[in-house]
């Protein structure tokens, strides 16, 4: 099987460049243009993914080497079919975990066989950029630099003397220039942009990269450089045989919840799940339900709100009472916990579990994660006896000590979780955890899930009190 969808990889000599801008514009630009763009993104992102997304009217997708098969990535960026595969790196292009760089951007690239811009951000450099740029561009013969963008650029006369650089020591072409524009700062929460479900404004934002990418950026050329890419080999996909629908299972999405894979939901959908969005600040009764997700987010943010919504706060505790399939990740977690304690104070939360949470000035955990289901696991995301991959970023803590009688589904080998070598707070059939699961090949949490939800409501539905 063969896919030969254009290729460019944007990638940067270290995190903070501006490349999510960057990568934003472009794609909203090429739209623009009525060119079918594709986005991807490395590494285990929530917020970027959603500003890629809403630029080119196309789910973006995650390419993981912790939680995919290199077959499996390549089948993904294969499936853009005649569309422009537009992959932004993270951090840079060669940084990853392992030493050796075989998780690197570099690495991803070259597997991907698709061309890599650099972006450069330039403050304080002038012809320093041609030996700073030579250094990544030969680092990994196997992932060959094919341009530069010059992004933050201080006016004409600092782009003349950088252009003068590469133009004497390289022979990289300068797919664009970009002034440094403040104007057009977006504020980072403790990772990557503000998520766009809480900019109201986000489709402005938008519009004013693409404009700044149209002005700036040499489309043509990035597009031509694109096709350059040579057919990429993806293996078949394993076969999985959707079924109809005959669980109800609720999605929490609202401005506190809405770190969702795009390919997790496709999955749950595929295993069964009729899926009902749940806005959990603002909806005051739930539909009848078979099992409930609450994904990540910044619940902290609007925790306030959150606590203000005693009837659903009360709903969601009742259901998880009753035995209805609850699974929580990260934000979800600190919402069923008694009360989150937050800068402005103590908030009341749903308190399934008698727990409380509380906001740090640092994060508590961090990278990626290698768990093992324990017996205590109302069911298994993984399969065999393989570690199962996730990640984690939180910046809060359940306050010391748990009880002791908690029973914690998973084992951790590799991350922090709750502390203690452990993670997945579990009630009935209610698991909360840190660890950020994401439906692979090798890790089919979301078919594990419907069917889960399916045995439980093989004895009686779980319909929401009124």
């Amino acid at each position: 099987m063969t896919g030969h969808p254009a290729r460019l990889y944007l990638s940067a000599l270290h995190k903070g460049s501006g490349k999510t801008s960057l990568s934003v514009g472009l794609a909203a630009a090429l739209i623009r243009q009525g060119v079918g763009v594709r986005p991807y993104k490395r590494g285990p992102d929530y917020i970027d993914p959603g500003w890629l997304t809403l630029a080119s009217g196309h789910p973006c997708r995650n390419l993981d080497h912790h939680t995919m098969a290199r077959d499996e990535i390549r089948a993904e960026v294969a499936g853009a079919g005649d569309s422009l595969a537009l992959i932004e790196g993270n951090k840079g292009l060669h940084d990853g975990v392992d030493p050796g760089g075989r998780d690197s951007n570099a690495a991803l690239a070259a597997e991907l066989q698709a061309p890599i811009v650099l972006i450069v951000d330039t403050r304080g450099m002038t012809r320093g950029i041609a030996p700073t740029v030579l250094g990544h561009a030969g680092f990994d013969p196997q992932a060959p630099v094919a341009g530069v963008i010059l992004n933050r650029v201080g006016g004409s006369r600092h782009e003349r003397k950088l252009r003068q650089a590469l133009e004497t020591y390289t022979d990289l072409p300068v797919f664009g220039a970009v002034p440094d524009d403040r104007t057009l700062h977006i504020d980072a929460p403790y990772l990557g942009l503000i998520p766009a479900a809480e900019q109201a404004q986000a489709q402005r934002v938008i519009d004013r990269w693409a404009d700044r990418a149209e002005t700036h950026l040499d489309l043509d050329g990035l597009q031509a450089l694109a096709a350059t890419a040579p057919p990429l080999p993806a293996p078949a996909r394993p076969a999985t045989l959707g079924r109809a629908a005959d669980v109800d299972i609720g999605i929490a999405h609202d401005r506190a919840f809405n770190f969702y894979y795009p390919g997790d939901l496709e999955a749950l959908e595929r295993a069964g799940a009729r899926l009902h969005w749940i806005d959990l600040i603002s909806d005051m009764r739930l539909p009848a339900l078979d099992g409930l997700i609450l994904g990540g987010g910044f619940p902290e943010r609007h925790a306030a709100e959150l606590a203000a919504n005693q009837a659903m706060r009360r709903a969601v505790a009742r259901l998880a009472a009753a035995g209805l399939p609850v699974y929580a990740e990260c934000g979800g977690l600190l919402y069923l916990c008694r009360q989150l304690h937050t800068h402005d104070g103590y908030h009341a939360m749903a308190g399934v579990f008698p727990v409380d949470a509380e906001m740090t000035d640092r994060p508590q955990g961090h990278g990626y994660m290698t768990l093992h289901a324990s017996p205590q696991a109302p069911w298994n995301p993984g399969t065999g006896t393989a570690g199962i991959p996730a990640h984690e970023f939180h910046y809060s803590r359940l306050r010391a000590p748990l009880p002791q009688e908690l029973p914690c589904a998973y084992l951790v080998d590799r991350g922090q979780g709750l502390g203690g070598g452990r993670d997945g707070l579990v009630t009935g059939n209610t698991l909360a955890s840190y660890a950020h699961l994401r439906h692979t090949w090798a890790t089919p949490w979301a078919e594990r899930f419907v069917d889960f939800v399916r045995a439980q409501r093989s004895g009686a539905a779980c319909a929401a009190p009124g």
